[in-house]
């Protein structure tokens, strides 16, 4: 789903990166807060007091300006949650005839198409656990009243009525972009990538960050203990021109029945019990923990988190099968493996191990040290034991530190010298 503008803006992109405090602005910019439309309201009304010979000019002119601000702030609002009937969805997709998206986030059915003349995308799921009509309104009103600039919006879902409701459609806004997972290893050319320069890798691992903390702790729901479920490089939309990451599937495991409801006994160390959730877990993305029992927690997410960040600094795939000509068998290799040989590896070189695992599409041109920083941090995440592993609000703090330290990497670099290097014979 890469735009061709990705791949000829790939080598030199035109880039404005935003500081990591800022992210969540930046991309809500463009939208008038109900503030600002308030003020422009009263302005205009107090010059008119003024100028009482012109009353009744000024007067239409209030009028129409209070009329502007008002549609400004309306637009401004967190949209009402759509309950779509079931026949508007088959409509827009031709009776689930059309062509299927070709996007590798969700390997479930989903549909580019156009609803209530708005461009969106549908995913069919399939319910886990039946939900009563009145509960499924409440989390669908609570989870679309979440905004923030790395998360694409569920804007409504609707229900099936064949085989008494068996599955529910989650409609989401259409974000044009490519999934990290393809723009790290392109299906076409594996030797390309869009995101061959630093910048964009630590972008988007600003933005997941972010997001991910924004889930955890900051949506301000009354659902608790709030977990995303689907943390994979497939579930992340990358967006030109400055190659922000968007979050896809926000929601769907409270919609389709997948959590659990809060259990208020404690455990043998008297902590309250949490909630939790039973979902099908990707390949190379699931916690050991999660394995042995199917259940998803906040650690869960944060352990896939980290996987996602070791791909995107080595490009390579979570697991990953080589024939070995010797034994005759696949030998089997994860990217945190390979990373705790790099970080682990005891010689003393860490630099030049770090060199030759990182994606070599890069150039070699990168901060050494943010990189064995980030390295660190992601395999902090991917520990086994849950317990050890990092809480997103912390982990997104030391990202954004990352970040700027990035930032003024890049800065020395462009830095201009007094060396001259001439070719001309003497």
């Amino acid at each position: 789903m890469c735009k061709s503008k990705m791949g000829v803006n790939a080598s030199e992109p035109t880039r404005t990166p935003s500081r990591p405090s800022q992210s969540q602005g930046r991309h809500h910019s463009s939208r008038r807060s109900p503030s600002t439309s308030t003020t422009g309201t009263t302005t205009t009304s107090s010059n008119s007091n003024k100028t009482p010979a012109s009353s009744s000019s000024s007067g239409a002119s209030s009028s129409a300006a209070s009329r502007t601000s008002l549609a400004s702030l309306r637009e401004s609002l967190p949209e009402n949650p759509h309950i779509y009937d079931v026949s508007e969805i088959r409509a827009a997709t031709n009776n689930f005839l059309a062509h299927r998206l070709s996007s590798s986030s969700s390997s479930k059915a989903s549909w580019r198409c156009n609803l209530r003349g708005k461009e969106v995308v549908v995913f069919q799921r399939k319910f886990r656990r039946r939900i009563a009509k009145d509960e499924l309104k409440d989390r669908l009103s609570d989870i679309c009243r979440s905004h923030h600039g790395s998360i694409i919006k569920l804007l409504g879902a609707s229900v099936s009525g064949s085989g008494g409701g068996d599955h529910i459609y989650l409609v989401y806004e259409y974000v044009n972009g490519a999934s990290l997972a393809d723009c790290l290893r392109n299906p076409k050319n594996p030797n390309f990538t869009v995101l061959s320069n630093w910048a964009s890798r630590i972008q988007i691992a600003t933005d997941l960050a972010h997001g991910l903390d924004y889930i955890h702790n900051k949506t301000g729901l009354k659902i608790e203990n709030l977990v995303h479920n689907h943390i994979k490089s497939s579930a992340v939309i990358v967006t030109e021109p400055d190659y922000n990451a968007n979050i896809c599937h926000f929601g769907t495991a409270q919609l389709c029945g997948e959590t659990n409801e809060t259990t208020p006994e404690r455990d043998g160390h008297g902590r309250r019990g949490r909630s939790s959730s039973r979902f099908e877990g990707a390949r190379g993305y699931m916690s050991p923990e999660f394995q042995a029992s199917g259940i998803a927690t906040r650690e869960s997410d944060v352990f896939a988190f980290g996987v996602v960040m070791l791909e995107l600094l080595s490009g390579e795939e979570p697991l990953k099968y080589r024939y070995d000509k010797a034994t005759g068998d696949f030998e089997r290799t994860s990217v945190i493996e390979t990373a705790k040989a790099v970080i682990d590896g005891g010689d003393g070189d860490t630099e030049g191990r770090l060199r030759r695992w990182v994606d070599r599409r890069l150039g070699d041109s990168f901060p050494v040290a943010v990189v064995e920083k980030l390295t660190r941090l992601a395999l902090e995440c991917a520990v086994e034991d849950p317990v050890n592993r990092p809480e997103m609000g912390r982990v997104a703090g030391k990202i954004s530190q990352l970040y700027l330290e990035s930032e003024k990497w890049a800065t020395n670099m462009k830095r201009p010298t007094d060396i001259t290097v001439s070719y001309a014979p003497r």
